[in-house]
Formats: structure tokens, sequence, C-alpha cells
């Protein structure tokens, strides 16, 4: 699954900066039908996680009542410099995955 993944440039050391994370998904609910009558089965991301160097820095578990495509924005504290990488899952098992530098000054 595909994603985007954004942070500032530059950070400076303890203070927080947003994340901003967008993931390719349908998000179906299984409430929706074809044409012909026949149930959209389910299908949604269930779990998101973000590490930061190389601690959980953020979690959330997502239901049915988000959109398509969802956009999650959140913060995090700047502690060093390196790797972001946000994960999510689906209740199918597919996996995607987004990363970025942080740059802390």
């Amino acid at each position: 699954m595909l994603g985007r993944l954004r942070v500032p440039p530059t950070v400076r050391k303890g203070e927080p900066f947003e994340v901003r994370v967008l993931m390719q998904h349908p998000m179906e609910t299984g409430f929706r039908r074809e044409l012909d009558g026949s149930v959209v089965p389910m299908n949604i991301i269930d779990k998101v996680s973000c590490r930061y160097g190389g601690h959980e820095v953020f979690g959330a578990e997502l239901g049915s009542g988000m959109s398509a495509n969802p956009y999650l924005a959140f913060f995090v504290l700047a502690t060093e410099s390196g790797e972001l990488v946000v994960e999510w899952s689906d209740d199918r098992g597919e996996k995607g995955s987004a990363a970025a530098k942080v740059d802390v000054t």
C-alpha cells in the first residue's frame, strides 16, 4: 500500500513537530452494495504505528468510520536526528509504510 509522509525539513531539539501521513486505501465499510446488490466486503486499515529513534511514539486503531485514503496528523517531540517510520496494516493482512529523515538542530 502506498502512502505519503511529511515532516519539516529541520526541527529544533526539544520542540514538537508535526507529522502528516496520507495512506492510499479504499477503506470499504462493508455496508456498500454493488449494482447487482451484492455487498462489497469490509476492508479497512485497522492499525497505524509510528516509530522514531527506534521507539514507538504514536499508535492508533482505526475503524470503519474513516474515509477512503485516510489522512492523519500528529505531533512528535524532537529528540535526535534519525528516521521516522509510519507503518499501517489492514484487516486482510496487507501492510504499507512510509519513512522520512528527521534533522534535529
